[in-house]
C-alpha cells in the first residue's frame, strides 16, 4: 500500500536544543573538556572599556573558527553558512534556532585585525597547558619534520628578483672556530667579509681580488617570487612538480600533540628553519632529552647543536655524496692520531688548509697518485691530486651515526610514521591542511596554528571523554563484584 510522507513544515513545536545533540558528539567532548571562559582574560586587552558598539562574543568567534579546523570547511564562508544550519554547531556556539549567527566577514577582520599572532600564540599556549595539566604530554622525545602548503598562488604570475642571499646565523661562531683552527695548524686566520682592508691596502688572510669579487657575487642569489603572494616562495619537488608553497616545520611529543610550529616560505630548507623550532621548544620543554629527525637535519651544525645541550639526534642514514663510478666513500680512512687520510691505496692525504665552510682539506701527493692504478677510480683532476675534505665538527656527525645503531633510538626513529607523520596525514586528509586560501606569511601562520590548536583539543577532548568512560565501567564491575556473594 503506498503511504505518502508527512509534510508538516508549518508545524509549531517546542524544543530543548540540548536535546537535539547527541551525547557523545564532538562538540560536547570539547565542551567538556576546556573551559573556554579562559579565553576572555586573553583578549580582554584587545576591546575598549567604554568606547564602541558591543561586540560580539569573543568565545564565539574563536569557536567558530574551531569548527572550521575541526570539520576541514575550506574557508570562514562555508562555516558561517554550516554554523546557521547545523543544530550541533549553534549549540557549541551558544545560541538558540530563531538567533542570527555572526557573518563570516565579522570573524574575518577580528582574525586580521583584532586578534594579533601573540593572540593565536596564547590560544596555542593554553590548550597545549591543558594537555599537559591532564597528565597526556610526552616531551622526552621530541620528533622534528615539515610539509608543505600549497600557497594561494599562481605559478604563471611570476617574477625573477636578485635578493641578499641569507647569511647563516651561525656564520659568526662558526668563523671564529675556523679562525682558531687555521691558527693550530699555523695558517692565517680569514677576515670578515664586512672588514674594510688595512691601511696598507691588503687584507690580513691575503684574499685576491678574484676571490673578493665571486665571494661578493655569491652574496646575492636568484629567486622566483609570486606577484599574488611574495612572502610564499617556489617549491620544487622532482623534475615537473613546481609550486608556490609554504613549509610548516612542526615538531610533536610521542603521544602526536602538536608542540610547535613556525612557518617560512616553502624554498627554506629543513635544516635552515630548525633552530628556531628546536629553540623554543626547549625553551617551553627542558626536559626534552632526544630530537628525532629525518636525514635533511643531519647536518655539522644541528648535529653540534643538539649534541652540545647534552642531548641525542636520533636520525637516519644519510647517503654521502661521491663520484660516480668511484670508490666507495668508506675506503677514505681519517687517522685522527696522525691527522690523515688514508686512501684505499694506503696512500697519506695530508692537510693543506680549512676553508670558510668550516671544512680542513686533505690533498695527496701529485707524484704519487699520477702512477696509481686505481687513479680512474679516485680522482678526475688534472693535477693528479684527490682531495678529502672533513669538517671541523665531523665529531658531532659521527655521535649522531653511533646513536643510530642504538636500539633505544633506532625505535624512537621507528616511531616518526606513528607521530610526526600522521600528524601530517591527519592535518591534509582531515582537517584540510593541502592547501591555504590565505595570503602572508603573518595570515598563514595563525591559520596553521590555530588548525593544529584544534587538533590538539580534538585529541585531548577524546582521551579525557574515552578515560572517563573506562573509569565509570571499572567504578560499575567493582561495585558488582563487591556484591558478588563468592566475594563476600
Amino acid at each position: 500500500m503506498l503511504e505518502r510522507g508527512k509534510k508538516d513544515r508549518d508545524q509549531v513545536e517546542f524544543v530543548v536544543i540540548d536535546e537535539l545533540v547527541p551525547r557523545e558528539h564532538l562538540l560536547r567532548k570539547i565542551d567538556t573538556a576546556v573551559e573556554f571562559d579562559r579565553l576572555y582574560e586573553m583578549v580582554e586587552p584587545l576591546y575598549s572599556e567604554d568606547n564602541g558598539r558591543p561586540s560580539i562574543d569573543p568565545v564565539v568567534l574563536f569557536k567558530m573558527v574551531l569548527i572550521q579546523h575541526l570539520y576541514g570547511l575550506p574557508s570562514l564562508r562555508r562555516t558561517a553558512d554550516d554554523v546557521s544550519l547545523n543544530v550541533a554547531y549553534r549549540w557549541f556556539l551558544g545560541y538558540t534556532l530563531q538567533e542570527e549567527t555572526p557573518h563570516f566577514s565579522t570573524v574575518s577582520y577580528n582574525f586580521r585585525h583584532r586578534f594579533t599572532e601573540e593572540t593565536v600564540d596564547r590560544v596555542f599556549a593554553w590548550i597545549l597547558s591543558e594537555v599537559a595539566d591532564a597528565g597526556y604530554l610526552s616531551p622526552r622525545a621530541v620528533f622534528i619534520d615539515g610539509t608543505h602548503i600549497k600557497a594561494n598562488a599562481n605559478t604563471k604570475k611570476q617574477v625573477k628578483e636578485q635578493i641578499p642571499a641569507a647569511s647563516k646565523h651561525y656564520a659568526k661562531e662558526l668563523i671564529e672556530e675556523v679562525n682558531a683552527d687555521r691558527e693550530a695548524y699555523g695558517k692565517k686566520p680569514f677576515d670578515d667579509d664586512n672588514d674594510s682592508p688595512a691601511s696598507h691596502g691588503k687584507r690580513r688572510d691575503n684574499t685576491s681580488k678574484k676571490k673578493l669579487a665571486r665571494r661578493k657575487k655569491e652574496k646575492f642569489r636568484t629567486v622566483t617570487k609570486s606577484i599574488t603572494d611574495p612572502d610564499c616562495g617556489l617549491f620544487v619537488k622532482g623534475e615537473h612538480k613546481r609550486q608556490f608553497a609554504y613549509e610548516a616545520h612542526t615538531a610533536c611529543d610521542e603521544n602526536g600533540f602538536i608542540l610547535e610550529t613556525v612557518v617560512t616560505p616553502g624554498n627554506v630548507h629543513d635544516s635552515v628553519a630548525f633552530d628556531e623550532v628546536y629553540d623554543k621548544v626547549t625553551e617551553h620543554f627542558p626536559e626534552t632529552k632526544v630530537v628525532v629527525a629525518d636525514a635533511a637535519y643531519k647536518t655539522p651544525h644541528i648535529c653540534k647543536k643538539v649534541f652540545g645541550d647534552s642531548r641525542v639526534l636520533s636520525t637516519a642514514y644519510k647517503r654521502p655524496q661521491t663520484m660516480k663510478g668511484g670508490h666507495e666513500w668508506w675506503k677514505y680512512v681519517y687517522d685522527e692520531f696522525y691527522d690523515c687520510v688514508i686512501c684505499p691505496e694506503y696512500q697519506p692525504l695530508k692537510y693543506r688548509t680549512t676553508n670558510r665552510d668550516g671544512y680542513r682539506e686533505y690533498k695527496s701527493d701529485p707524484r704519487i697518485c699520477t702512477d696509481c692504478p686505481t687513479k680512474a677510480r679516485c680522482t678526475h683532476s688534472k693535477d693528479c691530486v684527490k682531495t678529502v675534505q672533513r669538517h671541523i665538527w665531523k665529531d658531532y656527525e659521527e655521535l649522531a651515526e653511533d646513536a643510530r645503531y642504538t636500539p633505544e633510538y633506532e625505535k624512537l626513529y621507528e616511531k616518526r610514521k606513528e607521530t610526526i607523520e600522521r600528524v601530517f596525514a591527519d592535518a591534509k586528509e582531515k582537517y584540510a591542511m593541502r592547501y591555504t586560501q590565505y595570503r602572508g606569511l603573518a595570515q598563514v601562520t595563525n591559520w596553521v596554528k590555530l588548525k593544529f590548536a584544534a587538533m590538539n583539543l580534538k585529541k585531548l577532548a577524546t582521551w579525557k571523554w574515552n578515560d572517563h568512560f573506562r573509569l565509570l565501567i571499572f567504578r560499575f564491575f567493582s561495585s558488582e563484584y563487591e556484591r558478588c556473594p563468592v566475594a563476600a
